[in-house]
């Protein structure tokens, strides 16, 4: 099934996309340089001679391990946008995957990567 978007319609949801793909980027950027680029003793602030406390380093390692996971989800987030472009290109945007109907507009703006209706997005989640 094609989806019934104008041209218009799908400019503005590929711009909406872009956007939030830069700002992704952008964070996963941010976060890559601040987790990995740092040595120990930087991102605890600490630049002393001092040895660490086993407290200090078990936090510090649990700050960077959870900073990792923001970064790797916000790359899945990236390549459920990347499918949603893909799919403005092929014709398909903005049709669920299950019922096959269109999303609405207000959805689609607030998800651009959206591949379900709201009904049907709440069956998965109910399961």
């Amino acid at each position: 099934m094609k989806n019934k978007f104008n041209k218009k319609d799908l400019a503005a949801f590929k711009k909406i996309i872009l956007k939030k793909k830069e700002e992704i980027t952008e964070g996963i950027k941010h976060i890559s340089e601040d987790t990995l680029h740092k040595s120990q003793k930087e991102a605890s602030g600490d630049i002393s001679g001092y040895t660490y406390h086993m407290a200090d380093v078990a936090t510090d390692t649990y700050d960077r391990e959870f900073s990792l996971g923001l970064a790797s989800n916000e790359r899945k987030i990236l390549y459920e946008l990347d499918d949603a472009i893909k799919k403005i290109e092929e014709g398909t945007f903005g049709i669920c995957e299950d019922c096959k109907r269109l999303i609405t507009k207000t959805r689609l703006k607030a998800v651009p990567s959206a591949r379900l209706c709201v009904k049907c997005q709440e069956k998965r989640e109910k399961k």
